[in-house]
């Protein structure tokens, strides 16, 4: 079993579904085998970390502080479960006016490397989209595409520069094979 610095993580379709634009807490849940794949895959990393575009803020569908509501319920979730995540970052940016932050660009990543100490070539992305996949890569980061939310759509379009070290089921299932 490879031992993780930090199990970077997407939010949606990842670690909850995603029906597009969550903007309040009452729209938000983890996939009911979330906690369970996260105390598994606690075993084999130090940290998590969650790294997510969240570009429904800059075309203005979700308030600022509704979106650190879902975030707060997120943190407790992971205390509640005594799972420790070092932090959630997110990217508020429109795609047509989009920073270095925005996945695939690898700045939330710089910034939290540059917060906590984290070991990026140590680390580990979980993503259900191509721009997950292209960050790790990017950052040289072991990549496990989950075929939840965006994944089964993503597994068609992949090209072979960002091919992911796992394609897995769901959370669930990638936990289980990098704890085996």
């Amino acid at each position: 079993m490879k031992k993780y610095d930090t199990i970077f993580l997407d939010r949606d379709g990842t670690i909850n579904p995603d029906p597009g634009y969550i903007s309040d807490l009452n729209d938000f849940k983890f996939f009911p085998f979330t906690m369970d794949a996260l105390k598994k895959m606690s075993k084999c990393c130090e940290q998590f970390c969650i790294v997510s575009n969240q570009s429904g803020i800059g075309r203005g569908l979700i308030d600022e502080i509704k979106l650190n509501e879902i975030h707060d319920y997120i943190r407790a979730s992971f205390t509640e479960n005594n799972l420790k995540l070092t932090d959630i970052y997110f990217c508020p940016d429109h795609p047509n006016d989009a920073s270095k932050d925005r996945k695939p660009g690898t700045g939330m990543f710089d910034k939290a490397a540059s917060d906590h100490g984290i070991e990026i070539k140590n680390s580990l992305m979980v993503g259900d989209a191509g721009s997950d996949m292209e960050a790790g890569a990017k950052l040289n980061m072991d990549t496990m595409l989950v075929l939840t939310g965006k994944g089964p759509e993503t597994l068609q379009n992949l090209s072979n520069s960002f091919t992911p070290k796992f394609i897995v089921e769901n959370l669930l299932v990638g936990a289980e094979l990098i704890t085996s």
